[in-house]
């Protein structure tokens, strides 16, 4: 009994432990030839020779296959997300020195160099050579470890990388103001105070849309009204763009330049029957609008969903005017100099086109409906 059970093979006999040496010897040989078939299959599907030196090559062309997998992994989970807002976003590619060796996650070739071998995307991370930037899609979708913050971030960034519509904090502020405070004396023209803003500034940047911003905390509603209206001023792009500036400004000329040839006909012809009240219905003609409306579809995405949203809450400001005292001028004088501002950091600009800024806000806001 205490012999070793024999185990019968065909024409051979073998005890128990010498079958069992011999398997390990033989998972010994298969490990090592499993492991070459891997890295030849993945050196097929990356299209990466690894030749004799595959030994060699192997630690690196794992650390690749890992940084093309998670790309591909990232980018088909936002393709199948249906709750992801596609809004378009450039990426932020900054020149970048790597540690070790890099493969580029657009051509899959290796970036040569001991510095600045390529450029990484400082809001999603994604790693280029500075060549092939220039044909990477704009497919940006942020990484929340990346944004550090609410204010002062690109509008887009801010929407891709939290997945909304519009920035949360311009949801919470409103949905905040129409709550408590549509009816306030002066909403938006009267400021509250400075330290306050501040503190929900860095309520937003500390804790997000989980940020209390309720009565309790924060009484006076000018405090929320001020705090929005610090964020549209802190954004990098304005909501209204750099881009569409000049084009706003020149559908704001077209209402100026009707209402001048309108005046110049009455004083050459006195004794025609043009009412006042016919001036107003030309500053309101089909042109001035379809010229707004135009520059409205340039807008990006995100920038054109907040506007809209923004606009459509104005609307509803200027529908307790008899409370608030603020009518769709007021709110343009207001809101005109925060939403857009001049590409040229220049005062005679600004001053130049304050009036024009009033007078777009206006528009937007009297004309919500059909613009947005």
């Amino acid at each position: 009994m205490g012999e070793a059970r024999k185990i019968w093979g065909p024409g051979m006999m073998f005890s128990e432990e010498l079958w069992l040496e011999n398997e390990k010897k033989c998972a010994v040989v298969r490990k090592p030839k499993q492991s070459r078939k891997r890295q030849e299959l993945l050196a097929v599907a990356l299209g990466v020779k690894v030749g004799v030196k595959g030994s060699f090559l192997w630690p690196p062309l794992k650390l690749f296959a890992c940084s093309q997998i998670s790309s591909l992994v990232r980018r088909a989970a936002l393709t199948h997300n249906d709750n992801h807002f596609n809004y378009e976003k450039t990426h932020n590619f900054k020149v970048h020195t790597f540690r070790g060796p890099h493969w580029c996650e657009y051509c899959a070739n290796f970036m040569w160099g001991l510095i600045a071998q390529g450029v990484r995307c400082s809001d999603c991370g994604l790693n280029v050579h500075k060549q092939c930037s220039k044909h990477v899609p704009n497919d940006c979708q942020p990484d929340l470890k990346r944004i550090k913050k609410v204010y002062c971030c690109d509008l887009t960034t801010l929407v891709k990388a939290h997945n909304t519509q519009r920035p949360m904090v311009v949801d919470i502020c409103i949905r905040e103001i129409e709550a408590r405070g549509l009816k306030s004396e002066g909403l938006y023209r009267v400021s509250g105070f400075t330290e306050h803003i501040e503190d929900v500034k860095m309520a937003f940047d500390r804790d997000g849309e989980k940020a209390d911003i309720s009565a309790s905390i924060y009484p006076d509603i000018n405090i929320i009204t001020g705090a929005l209206k610090l964020y549209f001023r802190d954004l990098p792009i304005p909501v209204i763009t750099y881009d569409t500036y000049s084009k706003f400004i020149e559908a704001a000329t077209v209402q100026t330049e009707l209402l001048v040839a309108s005046l110049s006909a009455i004083t050459l012809q006195p004794h025609t029957n043009v009412r006042p009240c016919d001036l107003t219905e030309i500053a309101g003609t089909d042109e001035r609008l379809e010229a707004v409306h135009d520059v409205l579809m340039m807008l990006p995405p995100a920038h054109y969903e907040t506007l809209r949203y923004l606009m459509i809450h104005l609307k509803k400001v200027t529908m307790n005017e008899k409370d608030n005292f603020m009518s769709a001028e007021n709110l343009g004088i207001v809101f005109g100099p925060t939403l857009m501002r001049p590409p040229e950091d220049s005062t005679l600009t600004t001053l130049h086109d304050m009036r024009y800024q009033k007078l777009i806000v206006q528009i937007l806001i009297e004309n919500e409906d059909v613009l947005f």
